[in-house]
């Protein structure tokens, strides 16, 4: 708030409280770098703790409160001793809570206390206090008015420097009689240091206080003087600067005349020329040709010249209209995504449907693809084949951890080192309108107080909207529909729901072991054999060692792991190599040990730990694919108690509750007396307590181990389920089926029981799966407790 504000905001806006009653003890807040006076109505932001505890306090009761000036501001919770004795009780009028949870809360200052004692510290401070009035002056002597009226002068010269005077503003300054009243106005808007606004306050004297005033003031006053001194002395020297540049360009002209160019003019002339050859919309050519105008006129030397000059070469340097040549030849495409993948058939027949309709119509838009999938599978490599398919320029943006919009949509140039966005950025370096843009990890994208990219980057995966995105560095549209977008993520969950609506998800579940067995001969391989300095006849690996490495030394959805175990084969070959060693060295299930150590997984030993009652086997989906759960019940003496361990999250603890309501519905088919769940505990376990577990695929496991547990029945090792159970005991379908079957073939597992809701999802899984896994869809628990347990 300026002086002028506050001065009218003092006069005509204070709130009438004569006969206010003050009691005696007020909660007290400490303020900083402010010193209150009597007749401010000021604005406050409140976010310390015991801060807001005295707001919320004084609101309950009479809306009074004290504030005080602490005398250190750098102290975040001031002490008694950190606070000056003479602070204002004040009224709060208004209060607002702030999303940040901070209170903005305006107030309005009206007598002057003394702290006399401070009995409560916590939750905040409360104190004892005597309210202080100004000695009165009966009659305003000529002294007093001589003084009242330079406080006067001085205040309208300084707002006349400052070009803030008015005619309504010297009068609010005539109208004040009382020399107090205008002493506390005119002091309260200097920017004066803590101690000197504290010792003003503090002066009950009037007239001694207006002194105190006066003296600021003539201070201020040389102060605001030498101040307009300096820019009128500033814009002088502008004028200088500007004849000095009309001097200049005459001598450019001579220079001309004469034949005789210099290195500027040869700039600007180039600049001319590559605007005039360069393919761009007529908006974005006037644009440039404008900004090159402003370039001839300014001083070589001047900062802005810098600006504009990096402004006109990324005009230039962006493709408005470049474009590379799509390859519509279908077949061939398909050879060359055959080359670099194996399987993946529904990403393959998207691609190919799009050059289809590209051939057939040169005008359609580009898709905003989203291959969702756990790590490893080939979501960012896939992208760089669909681009040399397609005959493309290829450019990988990763969004992970981005948590600033300018990121997306660049920096106004205002800012100094300005940049456009990402994505302009990315045009730039591709040289094409038209490129494959892959943007890896969307659903790791982050948001602060600098904005939220996410919301940015609606407009770029809008096809509605994208044919005119407009960057803050270039503040001009530029067309993105020509460009095809595919989009990486882990998880689909956390990609934001506008976000999710625009993008054409595609599923990469996994592999099966068959499939990565072709892959790392045809692929890992051959590249880790090269990257490791071999030779094909240096290194022999048979298909029985690769699928003995992918069944015990890995368990993974993608292909990372079996390509760093490949790739520790390889360097202890390369090293028996180097150290002297002839070969070939045939790598055989005996050696292989000797190279990649024990085995690290045994599917049929954790299947034959399915030995006894309570135990069951379930699947579950994370974002690095499918796997196993075990779950574990044991019924122990107790109070009917159910204790829950393995780091359940919520949902997984009500399939726990639903479950074992379930089970005590069966108590006849049990055979089990009626008080027996209250003389007992239940423990379930989920095993890797390590690791948090959340989900609502659990159900069905957890009420076949309580069963198990319950009836001495063991669970056949041999099968697996998933679903979500009611009470009734309906079984309720389920995400992820391909990638928990997946993850059932590589445990070993036979037979998997799936809810009846799910059998349409099985057309998603491959034959080969489907031939080696019985899928035995179910509506209710009942039909499974039929089929679960041992014969």
């Amino acid at each position: 708030m300026d002086l002028n504000d506050s001065l009218t905001t003092g006069i005509s806006d204070f709130f009438d409280v004569e006969g206010q009653e003050i009691p005696e003890e007020l909660p007290m807040m400490a303020v900083r770098d402010v010193v209150i006076f009597n007749y401010m109505i000021i604005p406050l932001f409140v976010g310390r703790p015991a801060s807001i505890s005295a707001i919320n306090d004084a609101m309950m009761k009479d809306k009074l409160i004290l504030l005080a000036t602490q005398k250190d501001a750098t102290l975040d919770e001031p002490g008694p001793d950190d606070i000056y004795r003479v602070g204002m009780v004040c009224m709060i009028m208004r209060t607002l809570k702030l999303p940040d949870g901070r209170m903005k809360v305006l107030i309005q200052a009206l007598s002057k206390a003394k702290i006399d004692e401070i009995p409560k510290h916590t939750p905040h401070l409360l104190a004892k206090i005597t309210v202080l009035k100004d000695k009165e002056i009966k009659t305003v002597t000529v002294e007093i008015e001589a003084m009242m009226r330079t406080v006067r002068e001085h205040t309208e010269k300084i707002l006349s420097l400052k070009g803030i005077i008015s005619a309504d503003l010297v009068m609010i300054l005539n109208s004040i009689e009382e020399p107090g009243r205008l002493a506390d106005l005119v002091i309260s808007n200097l920017h004066l240091k803590t101690a000197e606004s504290q010792e003003v306050l503090e002066t009950l004297d009037q007239v001694a206080r207006l002194k105190k005033v006066a003296e600021f003031l003539r201070k201020e006053l040389e102060v605001s003087t030498m101040q307009a001194k300096i820019e009128s002395d500033a814009k002088d020297e502008m004028s200088k600067s500007q004849r000095e540049y009309y001097l200049r360009e005459q001598l450019h002209a001579l220079k001309k005349e004469l034949g005789d160019e210099d290195e500027r003019s040869e700039e600007i002339d180039e600049l001319r020329g590559k605007i005039r050859k360069t393919k761009m919309p007529k908006d974005v050519r006037k644009e440039a040709i404008k900004q090159l105008k402003r370039f001839e006129m300014m001083h070589p030397d001047a900062s802005e010249a810098t600006i504009v000059r990096t402004y006109l070469d990324w005009i230039i340097d962006i493709p408005w209209r470049q474009s590379t040549q799509d390859k519509l030849d279908l077949p061939e495409a398909l050879k060359v995504l055959d080359a670099d993948h194996y399987g993946l058939e529904k990403v393959k027949e998207r691609i190919l449907e799009y050059l289809a309709v590209r051939k057939l119509n040169k005008s359609t838009k580009g898709p905003i693809l989203c291959f969702v999938g756990p790590p490893g599978v080939g979501k960012t490599s896939l992208g760089r084949s669909i681009a040399r398919a397609m005959g493309r320029k290829f450019f990988r943006l990763s969004l992970g951890g981005m948590h600033d919009e300018a990121e997306i949509r660049g920096h106004r140039r205002t800012y100094i080192g300005a940049m456009p966005g990402r994505i302009i950025q990315g045009l730039k370096n591709t040289g094409s309108n038209n490129p494959v843009f892959m943007m890896d990890e969307i659903d790791k994208v982050g948001q602060d107080y600098r904005g939220d990219p996410s919301s940015a980057l609606l407009e770029v995966l809008d096809p509605e909207q994208n044919f005119s995105f407009s960057d803050h560095y270039l503040n001009m549209p530029f067309d993105l529909s020509k460009v095809m977008f595919i989009v990486t993520a882990n998880m689909a969950d956390t990609i934001p729901a506008p976000l999710y609506d625009r993008m054409e998800i595609i599923r990469l579940s996994g592999y099966t072991q068959e499939e990565k067995q072709v892959i790392a001969r045809r692929y890992l391989l051959p590249r880790q054999i090269k990257e490791n300095g071999l030779k094909k006849k240096n290194i022999s690996v048979d298909d029985k060692v690769l699928e003995k490495i992918i069944t015990n030394y890995t368990r993974e959805a993608g292909l990372r792991n079996l390509e760093r175990e490949i790739g520790k084969v390889c360097r202890k070959v390369a090293r028996k190599i180097a150290e002297g060693g002839r070969g070939p060295y045939k790598i055989s299930g005996r050696t292989l040990a000797g190279y990649l150590g024990p085995v690290q997984f045994a599917p049929e030993d954790e299947l034959d730990t399915i030995d006894q009652p309570g135990l069951a086997t379930g699947l579950a989906w994370t974002e690095a694919g499918g796997v196993m759960l075990y779950i574990e019940v044991a019924i122990l003496k107790g109070k009917g108690n159910i204790i829950l361990t393995g780091q359940l999250g919520d949902v997984m603890k009500e399939s726990a509750q639903a479950a074992l309501s379930f089970c005590r519905s069966k108590l006849d088919k049990l055979n089990l007396p009626d008080t027996y769940f209250e003389e007992i505990d239940i423990h379930v376990h989920v095993p890797a307590g390590a690791i948090p577990k959340d989900g609502p695929s659990a159900g069905v496991t957890m009420a076949t181990a309580l069963y198990s547990a319950l009836s001495g029945k063991k669970v056949r090792p041999d099968i697996a389920m998933t679903g979500e159970i009611t009470l009734r005991g309906r079984v309720l379908p389920i995400g992820g089926l391909k990638e928990k079957a997946l993850a059932a073939l590589r445990a070993g597992i036979k037979t998997v029981i799936i809810p009846h809701e799910n059998k349409k999802d099985l057309v998603e899984i491959p034959v080969d799966l489907r031939q080696r896994l019985q899928f035995i869809p179910v509506k209710s628990m009942n039909r499974i407790l039929n089929i679960a347990f041992v014969k």
